[in-house]
């Protein structure tokens, strides 16, 4: 038979010499020697009875290695940090989920300015370290949701939650900012109508820059979610009635001589294309927007909904900040329409009077469309400000008015 370990055990084999029988008695005594062993461990272990029922064990010393580089934060929404409802979106936070808002913002270093100092919630303006980012709150919300002819349309919650106020994403500045410091939202529009250049621009685009949805696009609501999840605040533009008919934007709009029950149909169906956005805008509509009558019953419904409404600066005799007045609409309007002109140097120039603007009245808004070399200039602009002084900010947070000053907080 061959040699191995099973059948010669312990390096034992055939030919291995048969020792002397004068090995014996040193065999005895080394057998001796192991019940000894043997007596001596029972012994042992009665005295030393472990609870174990005799079972073998064995201790070994743990020494702590050094810890692993740690992994990046997750991102932990409101509702978890806080414990109640997410209305404001959430901060990527390295903190436990069941960390109280106060505990967070000790730990994190994020810094937040609320109204007379007071305590969470109610957060008007937060400051992070510069590797945080934002995840916005998922859409749609079940409490902001209805049902209607043409689909689901926002409405304002049972509990008095408004989209503009769940949807928006908070006004998230470097500690190296102050919070007195100039504001500019910026909104880029034409969204939807090309996925590639919507994408282009929302990946080129830093986050604080809202993003207008024309309502012509194919699978809005997915084009909508994805920039959200991006960062992007979103809102709706309206198509309205121009006085040159050629001009017309397309089917649905709202016409100035059309009845109001009408026109509400219209909207109704504009405003079920998508879900997530935090306020309506007017696109084109001088005829329209120069008719109070046609569009008080247009920005009541906005309101009624939870929106708040931007007028985009185009038509300079609009009657909409009279009658927005009256209707009890938040309503915002564009400063400064940055690509009137498409040449680069007519939008740098407009971009700089936009930034003097904000300097001058403590906020500005600039609109502009989503063409490529136009999201270029504006993303290069909207890189630099902070560095100058000016914070980038959401449309909502203008929506919603300026931050009060708090003593003590940079």
């Amino acid at each position: 038979m061959p040699n191995d370990d099973l059948n010669d055990p312990l390096g034992y084999s055939a030919d291995t010499p048969v020792r002397s029988s004068r090995a014996l008695p040193w065999r005895m005594l080394g057998f001796g020697g192991l019940a000894a062993g043997v007596c001596g461990i029972a012994l042992l272990t009665w005295w030393n009875d472990t609870g174990m029922g005799g079972e073998p064990f064995a201790v070994a010393r743990i020494e702590r290695l050094p810890s692993p580089p740690a992994a990046p934060p997750a991102v932990v929404p409101t509702a978890e940090l806080t414990g109640g409802a997410d209305t404001t979106g959430a901060i990527r936070a390295p903190l436990a989920a069941r960390a109280t808002a106060s505990e967070v913002e000790m730990q994190s270093g994020v810094r937040v300015v609320r109204q007379g100092g007071g305590g969470p919630p109610g957060a008007l303006v937060i400051q992070v370290p510069d590797d945080f980012g934002v995840h916005l709150t998922a859409a749609p919300d079940k409490r902001l949701v209805e049902k209607g002819r043409f689909g689901p349309l926002p409405r304002i919650g049972v509990d008095g939650s408004r989209p503009a106020e769940v949807y928006a994403r908070p006004v998230i500045t470097s500690t190296s900012l102050r919070t007195s410091a100039p504001r500019i939202a910026l909104v880029v529009g034409g969204m939807g109508l090309s996925q590639q250049a919507t994408q282009g621009a929302s990946g080129k685009l830093p986050g604080a820059v809202t993003l207008a949805f024309a309502p012509y696009g194919v699978d809005l609501d997915k084009q909508a979610a994805r920039v959200r999840e991006n960062g992007h605040e979103t809102i709706l533009q309206m198509p309205m009635e121009p006085f040159d008919a050629s001009q017309s934007p397309g089917p649905h709009m709202l016409q100035a001589a059309a009845p109001a029950e009408e026109n509400i149909e219209h909207l109704h169906w504009l405003m079920s294309r998508m879900q997530g956005y935090t306020g309506v805008a007017g696109f084109l509509g001088a005829k329209f927007l120069a008719n109070p009558a046609a569009l008080a019953p247009i920005l009541r419904e906005t309101a009624s909904r939870g929106l708040f409404y931007l007028d985009d600066g185009s038509i300079g005799a609009s009657a909409s900040g009279a009658v927005a007045a009256s209707s009890g609409v938040a309503m915002l309007r564009t400063d400064i329409v940055l690509d009137a002109s498409p040449k680069p140097e007519a939008i740098d120039a407009e971009l700089g009077r936009l930034e003097k603007l904000a300097r001058q009245k403590g906020s500005a808004i600039g609109m502009a469309t989503g063409l490529p070399a136009t999201v270029e200039q504006i993303a290069r602009f909207a890189r630099g400000l902070e560095k100058r002084g000016i914070a980038l900010v959401p449309l909502s947070s203008l929506a919603a008015g300026p931050p009060a000053p708090t003593a003590g907080i940079r």
